[in-house]
């Protein structure tokens, strides 16, 4: 199985649960911020092959940083014409031509920044700055893809967290610039009224596998998968224990979708698995695919003393309110990935 087929099975279903809705584009004009990141590529994915196969007619202008690098990266979107590149800064970009039906700001790149102020700013300046051009170009239906991180801390006693917990990040913590720029960024989206800016949908996003996850950076799941391909042990830099749980990326784009389409302006939806695991049986489980026998090395010393740090989203609100259920299982998610990380270095070096 190659690369391309392996995101084209995952594409069809995709379609398969979205075809409705996704219909509902029909000659759709949308500009996207972040569409070069992991959460963008899915959405540009599923749009031009929603596009492609049920003639829909939509078009979709993308802000990017670097249109030329992206264009390299992956020719099959950039080539796609219903998709056209802009580049510049989302704090700053000028009004991009024309009207638009709908505006997904997705950017923030946590791991671009070196500076928390920079980070902030990007977040809130950025969220300003597409308000405004989503106001101009007269979009009413806009999507804030927001994250988990604005209730700060799940504490261990809750085995889920929803969407009216009260919960924040720790005020003082300078560690804490993504989370507190996202809060900002919910709050102006729902808030500009007297600006004549439209009421946005937001979709609070935890934590995912599939199909260009980042392999080394801040996301365990990406490493672990990238040190089993590579054949070395897996390492856990911490003591295991804390709990995730990873919805897998074409649910992903089904669930942010079905958020802008059919949610309501200015209420939030969690957008993740139920499927709570700890880090330490995640570099297990990731060891063991198609039978492997690698190494896990977990460096720290579970403390019993502390509580068990949770990420694990309750999604009831937008199973009951809007559908929305899982259709890839976690094993199969992770085998899936493993499968595309595989083909892609043969695509990129082939024999």
């Amino acid at each position: 199985m190659s690369h391309g087929n392996i995101l084209e099975i995952d594409l069809a279903r995709f379609l398969d649960v979205a075809s409705e809705r996704m219909a509902t584009l029909r000659g759709a004009r949308i500009f996207m911020t972040g569409g070069t990141g992991f959460v963008g590529k899915w959405l540009l994915e599923t749009l031009l092959y929603s596009n492609r196969r049920l003639g829909l007619g939509v078009s979709v202008t993308v802000l990017s940083r670097n249109p030329t690098e992206f264009a390299l990266a992956h020719p099959h979107l950039a080539s796609d014409k219903a998709l056209t590149m802009m580049g510049g800064d989302v704090r700053t970009f000028t009004r991009a031509p024309g009207t638009f039906s709908h505006v997904i700001h997705a950017a923030t790149d946590v791991a671009a920044h070196s500076s928390p102020i920079a980070l902030f700013d990007t977040t809130v300046s950025g969220t300003l700055r597409v308000l405004a051009a989503a106001r101009d170009a007269g979009a009413q239906n806009v999507l804030l893809v927001s994250s988990g991180a604005v209730y700060g801390q799940q504490p261990a006693s809750l085995t889920r967290i929803a969407e009216d917990y009260p919960g924040t990040p720790l005020g003082l913590d300078s560690r804490q610039a993504y989370a507190q720029g996202k809060r900002a960024a919910e709050w102006l989206s729902v808030t500009g009224a007297e600006e004549h800016y439209p009421i946005a949908r937001i979709a609070r996003c935890f934590a995912f596998v599939g199909p260009y996850i980042p392999l080394a950076s801040h996301l365990a799941v990406g490493n672990f998968l990238l040190d089993r391909n590579t054949g070395k042990p897996i390492v856990v830099n911490g003591d295991g224990t804390p709990l995730r749980s990873y919805l897998y990326a074409s649910d992903l784009a089904w669930w942010l979708w079905t958020i802008l389409l059919d949610g309501v302006p200015g209420e939030a939806y969690n957008v993740g698995s139920e499927e709570a695991i700890s880090i330490g049986d995640l570099a297990h489980r990731i060891a063991s695919l198609d039978d492997g026998i690698a190494g896990v090395s977990i460096q720290g010393v579970p403390d019993s003393s502390r509580p068990v740090q949770r990420y694990v989203p309750c999604t009831r609100k937008a199973r009951e309110t809007l559908g929305l259920h899982t259709t890839v299982s976690l094993d199969e998610g992770l085998t899936r990935t493993l499968q595309w990380i595989r083909q892609s270095a043969i695509s990129r070096h082939p024999s």
